[in-house]
């Protein structure tokens, strides 16, 4: 494991927003796309962000933006697969930033094809990743949380744990797993005040979505595929990172201070309302 601290002064958005957040946050996949993104709005916001993630060099290149933005950070190598990894990557969230109120489970991949010609590997590495990994972070944190009475938890699943996709079961039958169990998770930690909620994204301006045919896979989930039994995005258009980071901040806030136990679908209507 390999780690960076940067850290700042109090920035005048913080003094702004100090009745809203108290802590610290740990935020997973923060090395890119909507986990980058909401990492960016929670240091915008004066809160202190540990960014978790197995990619060293763009964790160290995020975490100097941040800071150059008057943010506190501090960036932590880990794989969220490994629970003596992740064990200690929460530790030191909380020893170099102070008590963790907020997480944020980011950490995804996507391998896709056919079921019937999917490997062990790549649905082992899948479900290990999407919802093994949401279990062992949230359980490091929820550990730390539970003592304190409070916190907030946010996992990020997808519509497609929702919605059947083809050519997408592993992905995603893991969303799914990773949305129930933060809801189970969100009933039995209530009573000590903590609050666990589920959103969902649809297709979104991310390395995940272009890398599987580019602007082709964007313009054929806005379209939609007929072929594949998918409808298109009523909208017109796909999200942009900022969008899942508006709805992550809010179920983090205190803005959302009575909503636990939810899953908010943030596709543009892609799911039709399920």
């Amino acid at each position: 494991m390999s780690d960076t601290l940067t850290t700042t002064g109090t920035t005048g958005t913080a003094a702004a927003a100090g009745a809203e957040w108290s802590g610290s946050a740990v935020v997973t996949g923060a090395a890119g796309g909507i986990g980058a993104e909401i990492a960016r709005a929670l240091a915008a916001a004066g809160v202190p962000v540990a960014l978790l993630d197995r990619e060293p060099g763009a964790l160290r290149e995020l975490a100097s933006e941040l800071s150059a933005a008057g943010g506190t950070v501090l960036a932590v190598a880990a794989d969220v697969t490994d629970s003596a990894d992740v064990d200690a990557a929460v530790a030191k969230a909380e020893a170099e930033l102070g008590p963790v109120a907020y997480l944020v489970n980011g950490a995804g991949v996507l391998h896709s094809g056919p079921a019937e010609e999917f490997s062990d590997e790549d649905w082992d590495h899948t479900l290990a990743v999407n919802a093994g990994g949401v279990f062992r972070v949230s359980r490091a944190v929820a550990r730390l949380m539970v003592p304190r009475g409070r916190g907030s938890i946010v996992t990020i699943a997808s519509n497609a744990a929702l919605t059947p996709r083809t050519s997408m079961a592993a992905y995603a039958a893991s969303k799914a797993a990773s949305a129930m169990f933060t809801k189970c998770l969100g009933l039995e930690l209530g009573r000590h005040g903590i609050r666990c909620n589920v959103v969902a994204p649809g297709s979104t301006r991310t390395s995940m979505l272009t890398a599987l045919q580019g602007d082709a896979a964007v313009r054929a989930s806005v379209d939609g595929v007929p072929d594949a039994y998918r409808v298109g995005i009523p909208l017109g258009r796909i999200a942009e990172p900022a969008h899942i980071a508006d709805a992550v901040l809010f179920l983090l806030s205190d803005r959302s201070a009575h909503i636990t136990l939810q899953d908010l679908t943030v596709d543009g209507g892609a799911a039709l309302g399920v």
